[in-house]
């Protein structure tokens, strides 16, 4: 069993430095493939089953499924910032608030589909991009910090599957194992 529900794949580990093309086409990879490992893990669920917590307190499947195309929105917005502005300051989101909207409650079809279509397009201009971009910054108010765009690939290559594994775990946990 995990022991830490909030952590099944563990928390974010940056690679800073000495980052090559090839870490960016790993990253770029587990990106790419979020949507497709997001429709398997929910494949076959009940209503019941998207509407239970992955853990105590914390939110429910289907919640999840609406929240990861909601932050790869925002992040591939802030890539287009970053690239088209000096170190832009992002706006930040209450993540949970916006778990907690009427539109999280919608069945999760819509949103594995907008999860697709954002990734083609964002692992597209990503996969484009020259050298030097990926040294390019922006600017999180709440966190007050200055990232890359390396860094901000980084944090998304763990975001899909780290989300993905709260429901693949949960089924574990639960005996819903996909048949």
């Amino acid at each position: 069993m995990d022991t830490d529900l909030r952590y099944p794949t563990g928390k974010l580990q940056f690679k800073d430095g000495d980052i090559t093309s090839t870490d960016r086409k790993g990253w770029l990879a587990s990106i790419a493939e979020t949507p497709a490992s997001m429709r398997k893990a929910v494949a076959g669920l009940t209503d019941a089953q998207l509407d239970t917590p992955y853990r105590p307190d914390g939110w429910t499947v289907r919640q999840v499924v609406h929240h990861v195309p909601d932050s790869h929105l925002n992040a591939y917005v802030r890539v287009k910032w970053t690239l088209t502005e000096d170190n832009p300051t992002i706006k930040a989101y209450n993540e949970k608030t916006w778990a907690g909207l009427p539109d999280s409650k919608l069945p999760i079809a819509m949103s594995l589909d907008l999860l697709e279509s954002v990734h083609v397009r964002w692992v597209a201009l990503m996969s484009a991009l020259p050298e030097a971009d990926w040294a390019r910054t922006w600017f999180h108010p709440e966190n007050e910090r200055t990232f890359t765009l390396d860094q901000l690939l980084q944090i998304y290559a763990w975001h899909g599957p780290h989300h993905v594994a709260h429901i693949t775990s949960l089924r574990r946990r639960n005996g819903w194992e996909a048949r």
